[in-house]
């Protein structure tokens, strides 16, 4: 069935092409049609339903004929506005509750190729058919009450800069102009058509929809065309959609018949796929040829609804405009409408040559030249619903939708204008009705009516709502299929996110795309990513990179990432930002067990070796090291060795109070032990001249008193940091990635450091001591291990320094533990482990007998 109809259709098209209506179309020229309707008051309708150019400035459109010098365009769509003023008038007439006892006339003028004849036309309509005298109305008929203009801008404008002089009412079937209206331009202008001023908003409501934000346009370049250009950017900038490119068409036929668009290769090269199209069929027909010649078919075509495909039809398989999505005025069905066109026949309107010629042409009926009418061997029954929908569509159009609310408007006008007993005349035995064309003017400016689909019909400019849209889809594959299929409505009163309605299932893309397009300039950047914008393009074109350290995106198309809370850290791709664990050094760890470990293994040690020392304490080698500091030395390394398990464990307040204090006060005790031992060596053996100073230093054993007052500066010391800045409990959310460690703030870091620097100082001083005592008697002198500790103390803890300062979170910690457990080992170690070896594996030397023995033998080696 599909099959035959497409035969049929290709059929009829070629019939076309063929010379079937070389002589019927130039009958249209000859009579310059125009069509009338006997009337007591008539309703006056310009309508382009043919165009005539010469041979020269054309290519050859579909539905086109040469005759002669000139070729005959048809346009069939506005054909159909005609059939629906005359199906308007023809119910008026038959409704006896609208102008009873006056019959409603009309008179319908064809719109010629120019503003000259155009406006003779208007003339003559004026006064009498075949006169046309300014200012003068010869007898007729009828008397015109209202003058119908369109559909293009163009029309309405230079007929209405007449029609105003006159205050002539003027209604346009066209699309709205916001500017016709809101300057005033023309004060006896109406539209009928709602207001289009939501149209930009229906188009960047399916750019939305579908992600496309990289667009071309092609616009009229006209006042309307630049006021919708200003409204669509304005609205495209607004919800992210770029305009790759914008060309302006010139609004006269032709222009593009000879050159190419000014930036043709910059189109056809663009990486927009979706281009947006604004202008009616007559203006933009020329830039269709070049598209469809151009075959152009990966690209999504969006409209407005003011276009006529049936002209665009060539013998090409492919159609560029297939799959093309068009925004149309909604509006219901009117009953009976499709009925009246099937039935519209030559037989039945005579004096219609239109119809003689269409008859003729697509029906193959003998014809008539002279009259310009059919005769005989007609296909039996015809009808232009006969007529493939590519060539004639049944279904209404808005423009012929628009027409028949003008003439329902002027109707009811004119019976307002009679109920309201204006005064007016009646001529030829009450047949016309004699007015001044400026009263009706309230009555139409007033009109508020519901038409028999339901919808209301306002002319007042300020009263009118927004147009709803039906968003269409063009089907036109294989070729001549050519039909509108619905797939989504536009409500601009609709409550926010409904508006826009589409049935995505049902939409025929393009030829050669199976999926729904894209048109995007770059790629969307996708989760934690974000855009850079490439320098000199439009913010839709940018490069993706990878979100910065600990910052995160979500979302796709990301200006900025976002930076993680401190209490969180980003995950690897960046995506989301995570909760860190809550960490510290903790026994439970291998780090905290193994210094754990390490500080208990040392503390027992010192405890073992202060075990063998009190065992051991009437042997000459414990005696002769001033067994009492030696103890005190063996007792506060021990509990200097327990300090590092306050540095273990999770930090409370108590502990981070103790450790640096302990710490201070501890290492003081034992830095002032090994500088009161290194006094009494040197009291004991370098002051050469003996006397009761000497004596009196020994016995009062004044070395022991360094002791406490050294630690009593430290005390002072502790205060002072405990009053002032105290150490605290905080978080370090930085070290570590992806965990937050809380450890001890030391508070006040000069505190910190002036026991450091009382620490050295008493460090050095012990050196020093140790150093200059060390070549005194061997027998009695610990004065060289004393000298070679502190030289190990010193040397871990100015290491400690510039590593305790490189480091941060667990490992400062544990640097710090290091260096307590290695000082004090290396004064363990160096020290004691030398005594312990003479005590318990070297005992023979550990006695009176051996050290006269080797006093005796020094002596005598001192003689010889």
């Amino acid at each position: 069935m599909l099959l035959s109809w497409i035969c049929i259709s290709c059929f009829l098209q070629i019939l076309i092409l063929v010379c079937s209506y070389r002589s019927s179309s130039e009958c249209l020229v000859r009579m310059n049609y125009h069509l009338s309707g006997e009337g007591n008051v008539v309703s006056v309708g310009f309508f382009p339903a043919y165009a005539v150019y010469p041979l020269n400035k054309t290519i050859d459109w579909r539905m086109t004929t040469f005759n002669r010098d000139f070729m005959v365009e048809f346009k069939l769509r506005n054909y159909q506005s005609i059939l629906a003023m005359m199906f308007a008038t023809e119910e008026i007439n038959s409704n006896l509750n609208i102008l009873p006892n006056t019959s409603l006339g009309l008179e319908i003028h064809n719109v010629p190729h120019g503003q000259r004849r155009t406006l003779a036309n208007l003339f003559g309509s004026f006064s009498a058919p075949g006169y046309s005298i300014p200012n003068y109305r010869c007898a007729r008929e009828g008397m015109s009450a209202a003058v119908l203009t369109g559909p293009s801008w163009a029309i309405t404008e230079y007929i209405g800069t007449l029609l105003d002089l006159y205050k002539f009412p003027q209604l346009s079937f066209g699309p709205f102009d916001t500017t016709l209206s809101e300057q005033r331009w023309f004060s006896s202008l109406y539209q009928v058509a709602s207001k289009d001023t939501s149209l930009t908003l229906g188009i960047v409501a399916l750019m939305i929809h579908f992600h496309w934000n990289w667009v071309g346009l092609f616009i009229i370049d006209d006042h309307k065309g630049a006021q919708i250009l200003s409204d669509l950017r304005s609205e495209l900038e607004k919800n992210g959609v770029c305009i790759a490119f914008v060309e302006m068409i010139l609004a006269i036929r032709g222009s593009f018949l000879t050159t190419s668009w000014k930036n043709q290769e910059q189109i056809l090269e663009s990486s927009a796929n979706v281009i947006i199209i604004y202008g009616d069929t007559d203006s933009l027909l020329s830039l269709i040829v070049n598209i469809k010649q151009k075959l152009l078919t990966c690209k999504v075509w969006v409209l407005n609804s003011q276009w006529d495909h049936s002209k665009f039809d060539d013998f090409f398989l492919l159609d560029a405009l297939h799959g093309a999505l068009i925004f149309s005025y909604h509006n219901e069905e009117i009953d009976d409408f499709t009925d009246f066109i099937q039935t519209a026949n030559p037989s039945k309107y005579p004096e219609d040559i239109y119809l003689h010629v269409l008859w003729h042409s697509f029906f193959n009926c003998s014809f008539f030249r002279e009259e310009c009418k059919i005769v005989d061997n007609c296909l039996p029954n015809a009808s232009l619903g006969f007529l493939p929908g590519n060539i004639f569509d049944m279904a209404m159009s808005e423009e012929s939708y628009n027409v028949y609310n003008a003439v329902y408007a002027v109707a009811h006008s004119l019976h307002e204008m009679m109920l309201n007993q204006v005064p007016f005349q009646t001529r030829g035995k009450g047949k016309e009705m004699v007015f001044f064309p400026w009263q009706l003017h309230p009555f139409l400016k007033s009109t508020q009516l519901i038409n028999c689909a339901g919808d209301q019909v306002v002319l007042d400019w300020k009263r009118k709502s927004h147009a709803e849209y039906d968003i269409l889809n063009f089907w036109n594959f294989p070729k001549g299929l050519g039909i509108n299929a619905k797939v989504g409505t536009f409500s601009p009163n609709a409550p926010e996110g409904q508006k826009l309605s589409l049935s995505s299932h049902m939409i025929q893309w393009a030829t050669g795309l199976t999926e729904n397009p894209q048109s995007v300039c770059s790629e969307s950047c996708h989760s934690g990513f974000m855009k850079t914008h490439r320098e000199g393009e439009a913010a839709c074109c940018f490069d993706c990179k990878q979100c910065p350290e600990n910052e995160v995106s979500n979302e796709t198309d990301v200006d900025q990432c976002i930076k993680c809370p401190e209490t969180q850290y980003a995950n690897t791709e960046k995506s989301h930002c995570q909760h860190k664990t809550v960490t510290f050094l903790a026994y439970d760890k291998l780090l905290g067990k193994t210094l754990s470990f390490l500080s208990l293994g040392f503390s027992s040690l010192t405890t073992v070796v202060l075990g063998v020392f009190l065992k051991h304490r009437d042997t000459p080698i414990v005696k002769a090291n001033n067994h009492d500091l030696s103890y005190i030395l063996l007792i506060t390394l021990t509990l200097c060795f327990l300090c590092p398990l306050l540095y273990t464990g999770h930090p409370s307040r108590v502990t981070c109070i103790l450790q640096q204090n302990t710490f201070g006060l501890l290492f003081t005790v034992t830095l002032s032990t090994v500088l009161a031992k290194t006094l009494t060596v040197l009291i004991a053996f370098k002051i050469t001249a003996p006397g009761r100073m000497r004596r009196w230093l020994l016995i009062a054993r004044a070395p022991n008193f360094i002791i406490p007052i050294c630690t009593l500066l430290q005390v002072v010391l502790s205060g002072i940091w405990l009053a002032t800045s105290p150490p605290f409990i905080d978080k370090d959310v930085l070290s570590e990635h992806g965990h937050i460690i809380i450890i001890c703030n030391k508070g006040s870091a000069i505190a910190f450091y002036c026991i450091l620097g009382y620490l050295g100082t008493l460090a050095l001083g012990s050196y020093v001591m140790a150093f200059l005592s060390r070549n005194l008697p061997e027998t009695f002198n610990e004065a060289k291990f004393l000298a070679f500790s502190m030289l190990v103390f010193c040397s871990v803890w100015v290491s400690f320094l510039p590593v305790y300062h490189s480091t941060k979170g667990k490992v400062m910690v544990a640097m710090e533990v290091l260096s307590i457990l290695a000082s004090n080992a290396s004064l363990l170690g160096i020290i004691f482990v030398p005594k312990c070896y003479i005590i318990l594996l070297r005992p023979e030397r550990n006695s009176l007998h051996h050290i006269r023995d080797k006093t005796y033998t020094m002596k005598k080696n001192l003689k010889t």
